[in-house]
């Protein structure tokens, strides 16, 4: 889909920095595998999101294949920023490679050091990165020297240590490489469900001088707020909380009927695959359904009976 891009003038790119300057907490869409795409983002943007991650691209096939470029990174000239592109990387040639790539259309990329999916860690890719902070430095040097755009950000989203020392140790290498800033997720990489260790968080943002973003377990704005009185940090990286309520940002409890009005014009206008479009309900519906609609709400087989269903029963 940049090809589509390409024939416009210029995107309207933004400096992703200056979010983090304005001294308010910087809101932020996660990178989700298959949900944080662009029709998504744009939703979350009508509803007080600052800034959107597009979901997780491996770097490798990205930059070997046209196919993976056009299906895996979609954007749009005007509305769509600022934009971080998240890449799985191992190598810090093939990462400056893809950034190049996206660097007319995006604001910065993101390294992702921090997936614990078993398939990411054995490619070497994700949160095995912790563990390789000569490497890590090496990614954000080498895009920092490649990409002419001084206003180009260059972030890592990281799990953290059992010894915390060791993150804090990768957090200063990162920065002294040229690193933007770094979202945390305050897990180790074998912990799942267990608390987020927003304490550990705030020792990180204590030791750096560059801007630090809080993630985990985090579903309303009122748990924002606190994780950010918790852990001092910059900015709030939110991923299933959005996807439950995508205008929680914006101060709403639960999903408004309005904001299931705008994902269904955003997802038809966008030709949203059928599945996407229901699942994003499904979840944007969770709460204010009961067990005996989500039985009928779940199963429907088309866009036609969703619509339907929707105007029957919320007017929408």
């Amino acid at each position: 889909m940049i090809g589509d891009i390409r024939e416009t003038k210029e995107c309207q790119l933004k400096d992703p920095m200056d979010l983090f300057h304005s001294g308010q907490v910087v809101k932020i869409c996660a990178p989700m595998v298959r949900y944080s795409k662009l029709a998504f983002r744009t939703l979350v943007r009508k509803y007080s999101c600052d800034l959107c991650y597009t979901p997780m691209i491996v770097a490798a096939d990205f930059v070997r294949s046209a196919k993976a470029r056009d299906s895996e990174f979609t954007t749009n000239k005007v509305g769509d920023h600022p934009l971080i592109v998240q890449f799985a990387a191992k190598e810090a040639q093939v990462l400056c490679d893809a950034a190049r790539i996206v660097c007319p259309f995006a604001d910065g990329i993101d390294i992702n050091c921090g997936c614990p999916q078993r398939w990411a860690i054995a490619e070497g890719y994700g949160a095995c990165l912790i563990n390789k902070p000569e490497l890590v430095k090496d990614m954000v040097r080498h895009v920092r020297s490649q990409i002419d755009n001084p206003k180009f950000s260059v972030s890592i989203k990281i799990r953290i240590h059992e010894d915390l020392k060791r993150t804090v140790d990768l957090c200063q290498k990162a920065e002294a490489a040229g690193v933007s800033w770094i979202t945390v997720h305050g897990r180790s990489v074998e912990e799942r469900h267990q608390p987020v260790h927003y304490d550990a968080i705030k020792i990180i943002k204590q030791s750096m001088s560059i801007p630090i973003v809080a993630n985990g377990d985090i579903k309303t704005l009122k748990d924002a707020e606190n994780v950010h009185q918790l852990t001092e940090a910059d900015g709030i990286m939110v991923a299933r909380g959005l996807l439950a309520n995508p205008a929680m940002f914006a101060g709403y409890e639960e999903t408004p009927l309005k904001c299931i009005q705008d994902w269904v014009d955003i997802a038809l206008e966008h030709g949203t695959p059928f599945t996407c479009f229901h699942h994003h309900l499904m979840y944007m519906m969770e709460r204010i359904t009961s067990k005996q609609e989500k039985k009928v709400f779940n199963v429907l087989s088309s866009t036609s009976a969703v619509l339907d269903y929707l105007n029957d029963h919320y007017g929408v």
